[in-house]
C-alpha cells in the first residue's frame, strides 16, 4: 500500500468508527477533527470534510448530553447558533464534565475534562479556512481573543461557556498559534505579537518542534526575525530531542511524535528523521501497540497527515504545538 492508499484507508476507518460514516454515535474531538478536514480535503474528499464540520459544530458547538444546559454553548438561539455556529467558540470533546466552579483543581483529572482550549480552536479556524468558511473562522478568531487574552497573557484552558478559566496558566505556543492564524485570517494579531518571547520557544518535546517548524512554515516572509527565531528554536529542540530508537511503540506516542514529522515535511531540518519516524508508524506491527490503539483516532489522523504532506509538501496543513497533554 502507498503512502496515499495507506492515508486513504486510515481516514475511511477513521470516518466509519466515528460516525461520520456510519450509524456508530458521533466521537468528535476538535484537535483530530481539525486534522481530519485538512487531510479529507487533501485526498480529494470534500463532500468528507464538509460534513465533518457541521458534525463538530453540531457536537461541539453544543452543550453536552449530560449538561442540564441546552442549545448552543454560545447561548444564541436555534437559528441564531445555525448561522453563526462558532460564536460561543467549540468544546474540546473530552469524556469527562468540566470542572464546577467551586470544585476543586485536581491535575491527573483535568485533562479528561471538557472545555476549551485555545490551541484546538486555533486548529479549527485553519480547518474552516480550509473549506472557504473564513467570516466563520474569524469569527471564531474574534471570540478566542476576546475571552483567553487577559491583562497582556493568555488563558490556557476555559469552560465551556468561556465564562472563567479552568487552566490559567498560559501555553507555552498559545500566543505563537495565535499570532499566525491572526496573520492567515487577516484579523488583529498585535496583543499576540506582544506575548511572544522569541528567546524561550525552544522545547524538546517533539510535537511542539512539530509545531514550530509548521508555524514557522505558515508565517513565511511577514515576520522574517521570528521566523528566524522559529527556526532556530526548532534546531534547538532538535539537538535536544533524543528518538526513542531503543524504546518499544507500546512505551511511545505515536501522534507526539508525528507532529515532528508533519513538522519536518514543513521544513525539512532533518529529512532521516522524518523518514525514520514516519516509516517506524507507517509499520503495522509498531500499530498494533496498545498506546496506538487507545489513542487510536488521534494517532490514525496524525499518521494520514503525515503521509499525504509527505506525498505532496505543498498541501495545505495544520500547526501543532507542544502541549504536554493532549
Amino acid at each position: 500500500m502507498n503512502p496515499t492508499e495507506l492515508a486513504r484507508d486510515l481516514m475511511e476507518r477513521f470516518a466509519e468508527r466515528t460516525g461520520l460514516t456510519s450509524r456508530e454515535p458521533q466521537r468528535r474531538y476538535l484537535w483530530t477533527d481539525a486534522f481530519a478536514v485538512g487531510n479529507f480535503l487533501a485526498l480529494g474528499q470534500r463532500d468528507f470534510a464538509l460534513v465533518l464540520v457541521d458534525r463538530v459544530h453540531h457536537v461541539l458547538g453544543r452543550h453536552r448530553d449530560d449538561d442540564p444546559r441546552r442549545g448552543w454553548i454560545s447561548g444564541l438561539s436555534e437559528a441564531e447558533g445555525e448561522a453563526h455556529p462558532t460564536a460561543g467558540g467549540l468544546r474540546i470533546g473530552k469524556p469527562l464534565p468540566e470542572r464546577a466552579p467551586g470544585e476543586p483543581f485536581l491535575e491527573h483529572l483535568e485533562w479528561e475534562r471538557d472545555g476549551q482550549y485555545f490551541h484546538y480552536l486555533t486548529k479549527w479556524m485553519v480547518a474552516l479556512e480550509g473549506i472557504g468558511a473564513v467570516a466563520w473562522a474569524r469569527e471564531l478568531a474574534e471570540v478566542a481573543r476576546a475571552r483567553f487574552v487577559r491583562d497582556g497573557r493568555m488563558v490556557w484552558k476555559m469552560s465551556i461557556d468561556l465564562s472563567r478559566p479552568q487552566v490559567a496558566t498560559m501555553g507555552h505556543h498559545d500566543p505563537l498559534e495565535g499570532y499566525v492564524t491572526a496573520l492567515e485570517l487577516g484579523v488583529p494579531a498585535s496583543d499576540y505579537r506582544a506575548m511572544i518571547d522569541p528567546r524561550a520557544l525552544a522545547t524538546a518535546d517533539p510535537l511542539g518542534i512539530g509545531g514550530l517548524l509548521v508555524d514557522a512554515h505558515r508565517l513565511g516572509d511577514r515576520d522574517p526575525a521570528l521566523r528566524r527565531a522559529m527556526l532556530e528554536a526548532a534546531r534547538t529542540g532538535l539537538a535536544m530531542y533524543t528518538p526513542e530508537r531503543t524504546i518499544p511503540a507500546s512505551r511511545r506516542l505515536g501522534f507526539r511524535e508525528l507532529g515532528l514529522v508533519i513538522g519536518l515535511c514543513a521544513e525539512p531540518l532533518d529529512a532521516a528523521l522524518r523518514n525514520e519516524l514516519l516509516d517506524f508508524w507507517s509499520d503495522p506491527v509498531s500499530r498494533a501497540a496498545r498506546t496506538w490503539r487507545e489513542h487510536q483516532d488521534i494517532n490514525d489522523v496524525m499518521l494520514a497527515t503525515a503521509l499525504v504532506k509527505t506525498e505532496n509538501p505543498a498541501v495545505a496543513g495544520l500547526s501543532v504545538r507542544g502541549a504536554t497533554q493532549i
